[in-house]
């Protein structure tokens, strides 16, 4: 982690259909003050934390500037609702929205580059789809161009699977119980394509405990399972609004990514200015890894 200037807080966010006032917690690693434009980072999930993407410091130790990244609410050190379960109504692309753009207005940021990763890139197709123009650079990090072209990639992996894992996978599918079973299987599956590396880096192992202690987030706008997708995600996609995403755009995944190629190519067929780099050797979190060939990538897209 770099030893640049760090600095922690919490911003207000007004949510029309509640009482009281929520918060959001943000990091910033750097200088948001340099000419250099910040650059901010959306986690995935949804309902996990941003600390497995402070990694990303090591763009912005080099390039200059700061990067700023947040917890989303619900989630992290932000403000939970865990009377919202299964509010679907509430959960919506369009409250994270909302909140992204609170979040840069209170900081007072009037240029930005914005990279999104899994859910994270969700968002931040949507965020750009509407063509703010203080956003400049924009890079989708294993992001899907729909859910239904997600839950079809991840069935196909599912079906390279052992039929033993395979079986316990669809079991839980049924019955929806986390036996020790299921729970090794999926391990199986993310060990192949979520992240290759063991031990699972430590920021990972947090972000799944932040779902595991509440999630709401996770499992009104996901569902159960990343297999059958059940929540107010479901049905969700941008596949015919991307062509309106002008600005220079960077699309990355890995060669074993649960972002397989097909759920991204909506992205690299329809952006007009866009750039796709696959990563060899690598799943979900090639941030981590392939951490220098990642970097320098992403380096040289923000500097063209």
């Amino acid at each position: 982690m770099t030893s640049a200037n760090i600095t922690e807080g919490y911003i207000d966010f007004n949510v029309a259909s509640l009482s009281r006032v929520c918060t959001t917690w943000y990091k910033i690693i750097g200088d948001i003050k340099s000419s250099v434009r910040p650059l901010i980072a959306l986690h995935g999930g949804p309902g996990v934390n941003s600390e497995y993407l402070e990694i990303l410091s090591d763009v912005t130790t080099v390039r200059g500037g700061a990067l700023v990244v947040y917890d989303q609410i619900g989630t992290g050190k932000s403000t939970h609702l865990q009377e919202k379960m299964g509010d679907g109504d509430f959960w919506t692309v369009q409250l994270f929205i909302d909140e992204f753009n609170n979040l840069i207005h209170n900081l007072g940021i009037e240029e930005y580059d914005l990279l999104g990763h899994s859910w994270g890139g969700m968002l931040a197709a949507s965020i750009a789809i509407a063509e703010p123009p203080a956003l400049k650079r924009l890079v989708l990090a294993s992001t899907p161009a729909s859910m239904d072209l997600w839950i079809e990639a991840q069935n196909e992996l599912k079906s390279k699977l052992p039929k033993e894992i395979q079986d316990v996978l669809d079991k839980f599918e049924e019955d929806g119980k986390h036996t020790p079973e299921y729970q090794k299987a999926v391990a199986v599956y993310y060990g192949l394509h979520l992240c290759t590396l063991d031990p699972m880096p430590e920021p990972i192992v947090h972000g799944f405990a932040c779902i595991e202690k509440d999630p709401t987030v996770y499992l009104t706008m996901l569902g159960p399972s990343e297999f059958n997708v059940t929540g107010s995600l479901k049905g969700w996609t941008v596949i015919d609004q991307v062509h309106k995403i002008q600005i220079r755009t960077l699309v990355t995944n890995g060669e074993n990514d649960e972002a397989a190629d097909t759920v991204l190519a909506p992205f690299v067929a329809n952006i007009p200015h866009v750039k796709w780099i696959k990563f060899q050797n690598a799943s979900h979190m090639v941030h981590f890894e392939q951490r220098e060939k990642y970097t320098d990538a992403v380096l040289q897209f923000l500097n063209e």
